[in-house]
Parts: C-alpha cells; structure tokens; sequence
C-alpha cells in the first residue's frame, strides 16, 4: 500500500528565483550566491594583475626587451657582450700590457694608464703556483707583500711629488702587479737552477734590476710629478722586487 506525499508545486518566476506555494501563498527560496571574486580592472597596466591568463601570455610572448622574436620568450644572445668583457677582464689588454714588460730598456706606458688588476692576480698565481711547486707554500705571505708594496710605493711616490702627484693606489697596484713579470720569470727558471750558489744569486739580481727599471718607467711615465724623484723612486722599486726574489733564492 502507497503512502501519498503533499508536495507543493514549485513556480518559476522569470526573476530567476523559484518559488514554493504553500497553502496558497508562495515563498520565495534562495538561492546560494557565487563565492567572492576579487574586481577585475580594466585597463590594469599589470598583465598578471588583471587576471587574465590570455592577455599576459600575448603580451610576454616577445623576446626579453620588448620586441617580437621566432620563438615566443627566447631572448636574442646574438648582441651580448663576451662574458669577460662583462667582468671587466680584456686578454688583449692583458697581453699587450705583459709584452710591453719584456723590453727591459723601454717599457710601453701608453697601455698602463688604463689600469686593471686582472693581469696582476694572473701573475701573482703563476708565482706562487712555481714557488709551490719548489716545495714553498706562499700564497698568504705575495699576497701580504704585494699589498704592502702597493700602499708603500704609493704614499713614497705622492709624498715626493707633492701637489702634483696623481698617483691612485688601483695604478700603483697595476703596475707593480704586472712588473712582477720578471720575478715570476726567476722562480721559474729557478726550479732547474742549484739551490746554493753564486749563479743564483746572480741570475736574481739580473732579474730585480729588469723589473726594478720596468717599474719606475711606468711609474714616472703614468703619474705626473716623479720624473724629478727618478733615482728615489727606483730605490724604493728596488726594495720592493729585491723582497720578492728573496723568497725565490731562499
């Protein structure tokens, strides 16, 4: 046997909102709104601030800097720098500021008024890489020297020319690097030179007066004010390359 249900009939306005008849009169039902959804701009300038997936990817299709590319998002490499040139180091530079210190008579300072330090951490590791392979671990002990040297032969040289000295510590710093050229040179060729005797001592002194008159060349040629403190700036040169070649003879 069926039970029977009541059920009233259900009306649907044009509004939208269905509504149930009840003993004649009709109450309205409500329905459930759509969750919160944040405003959508515009004319936002922000491609991912309008929410729009489409729109962004038009607009980001080119290649990096504006402009439209083959492949959507791939940047051009064509145009770029070397990575070296980047980082400040140019091997041609560096070559032509080394060749100049072979000539020991007449070093070229037209290529040291533009200073680097690439060059000189070069040579500073050929040195210690020939003095490691003497047996003698000094990696600390050049790289203490040589910053001294630098401040040394810095404050010496502005204290003798005065208000016109324009020596900066990066030039100084630059040329004594690359004048080590000649010591680095002598701890090669001590490597197959007796380690007591008189020739060693010899070929060392051949090799500090090279860098010592190397040095004080470019010193007066690249600063003004020390062409008239020549023989005192040589000395102090001397002094310094004189304590490089000492942890090569010794």
């Amino acid at each position: 046997m069926t039970k029977e249900f009541g059920v009233p009939p259900v009306v649907f306005p044009s509004g939208g909102n269905p509504t149930v008849a009840v003993g004649g009169n009709t109450q309205q039902r409500r329905v459930p709104t759509a969750p919160f959804q944040p405003p959508r701009p515009s004319n936002s300038g922000i491609p991912f601030m309008s929410f729009e997936v489409g729109s962004a990817a038009a607009t980001t299709s080119g290649p990096i800097g504006g402009g439209a590319g083959p492949i959507g998002g791939v940047a051009n490499f064509d145009d770029e720098e070397p990575l070296l040139d980047e980082l400040g180091i140019h091997p041609d530079q560096i070559w032509k500021k080394t060749k100049s210190i072979l000539n020991p008579f007449r070093a070229n300072p037209t290529f040291h008024k533009d200073s680097d330090l690439s060059g000189p951490i070069f040579l500073y590791l050929s040195f210690c890489l020939f003095q490691l392979l003497a047996g003698k671990i000094q990696f600390g002990v050049i790289l203490g020297w040589i910053v001294v040297s630098s401040i040394f032969l810095y404050v010496v040289f502005n204290m003798l020319a005065g208000r016109h000295g324009n020596l900066d510590l990066h030039t100084c710093t630059s040329v004594i690097g690359y004048c080590l050229l000649p010591v680095v040179i002598l701890s090669a060729i001590s490597l197959f030179v007796p380690q007591n005797g008189a020739l060693r001592s010899g070929i060392a002194g051949v090799f500090v007066i090279w860098a010592t008159r190397a040095c004080t060349n470019l010193m007066v040629a690249v600063a003004d004010g020390g062409e008239e403190h020549r023989g005192l700036i040589a000395y102090a040169c001397f002094l310094i390359y004189t304590l490089f070649s000492l942890l090569v003879v010794f």
